[in-house]
């Protein structure tokens, strides 16, 4: 207790130099959390609407399927088979046939997906009951990205063009019905959705889809004859693979922001230590062990870590609360990912990051104050009174 006093009243004592060293562990404090608010939110928000909008608890992929090969979707479709017809017909499935198409906006040609759908379905939160309408022509849904790259907008008609299972090129007309909004590029950009009913109809292709999608709460699927099952790990892996490569950089501004911090609490320490040789020599005099003379050295530089807390905290909160209610604005070029990024991003806060921060920085702190402070331990007082550190 009485090593916590002391510590105190000399850096109470310090004044200027102890609030610089202060300030600059508060702005480590939360910057460091910011940042890692920031991906982790970057990260839960991308993993919860991508299973919401488009993957569920995961999806059956026809043999042939590539979604990174847009020629393979020419084969990439079969019937469905009985396992998966009774998970649809109970409503624990759904699925999706998709075609390549094109669509000509304002007297130009564009290549987009076709894609058909249950109107029925409930596994993902695609409206696909808004497909619905009593108006004898195609109801077509759209994203709101896509509606407004190619200027379309509710109610709008679109000349399909689009090749069935025999290889016969066809042209349909449709109607833009509806327009969602969903932070899911890749069920949004260059995107059509129609009944699947239609679609089947149209392709020749009766009772077949390209994949099918399972819910959330659908679990131990294997995979079928003609039908490959992946899990929501595999469909979910390129976005786990941008948030790691985003996180080594922030793993790089930890551990610069970390570095300023100790350099400072360092050299605090060092000239402490060289100052105050005198006060050290007659500490160990009057009867202080050398243990405790380094431990009141060690307290010190700690305590700078406790109140840069206190004081990060009083700034550090309110800004906090502001960027988890305004968010972060993205730049356009994000649409273009193809992943599940919003136009704003809001950090996501969490006890174990918070205090986990405030623990490492505290760790750190304290050790880098023993480093110079264990000098102490092989001084001699008489050497200490005449001023002789080495």
């Amino acid at each position: 207790m009485l090593e916590f006093k002391l510590a105190y009243r000399n850096l109470k004592g310090v004044g200027l130099r102890t609030w610089l060293n202060v300030a600059v562990l508060s702005i480590a404090y939360v910057l460091i959390i910011w940042h890692q608010g920031l991906l982790s939110g970057m990260f839960t928000h991308s993993i919860r609407h991508t299973i919401n909008d488009e993957i569920a608890g995961g999806q059956y992929w026809h043999k042939n399927y590539d979604p990174y090969d847009p020629i393979s979707l020419d084969e990439s479709h079969g019937v469905i088979s009985t396992e998966l017809q009774s998970l649809i017909k109970n409503k624990q499935a759904t699925p999706i046939l998709i075609r390549q198409a094109s669509i000509y906006p304002e007297g130009r040609v564009q290549s987009v997906l076709l894609k058909g759908i249950d109107l029925r379905q409930t596994v993902l939160e695609i409206p696909s009951g808004k497909l619905v309408t009593k108006e004898n022509i195609l109801p077509i849904l759209i994203g709101q990205r896509m509606a407004e790259k190619n200027s379309l907008k509710k109610g709008d008609y679109l000349t399909i063009r689009l090749r069935d299972a025999k290889g016969t090129f066809d042209a349909v007309e449709g109607k833009v019905v509806e327009i969602m909004h969903t932070m899911v590029q890749s069920i949004d950009n260059r995107q059509l959705w129609i009944p699947i009913e239609r679609m089947q109809k149209i392709t020749c292709m009766e009772n077949e889809a390209t994949i099918v999608v399972v819910g959330k709460k659908i679990s131990g699927q294997k995979n079928l004859p003609d039908w490959k099952f992946k899990s929501q790990e595999f469909l979910l892996s390129d976005i786990t693979s941008i948030v790691k490569s985003k996180k080594v950089g922030g793993y790089i501004l930890y551990i610069i922001l970390m570095f300023l911090a100790m350099l400072a609490i360092f050299d605090t320490q060092i000239l402490s230590i060289f100052r105050r040789k005198k006060e050290i020599g007659t500490l160990i005099a009057l009867g202080m062990t050398r243990f405790r003379v380094v431990r009141l050295f060690t307290i010190e530089g700690a305590m700078h870590g406790i109140l840069a807390a206190g004081v990060g905290a009083i700034y550090g909160i309110p800004l906090l609360i502001i960027s988890l209610k305004k968010g972060l604005p993205m730049p356009g070029a994000v649409d273009d990912y193809g992943y599940a990024l919003s136009s704003r991003m809001y950090p996501s806060y969490s006890a174990g990051l918070i205090l986990g921060t405030v623990l490492i920085v505290m760790v750190t702190v304290t050790i880098v104050s023993y480093l110079p402070s264990s000098r102490i331990s092989k001084l001699k007082p008489t050497e200490a009174l005449k001023g002789k550190i080495s």
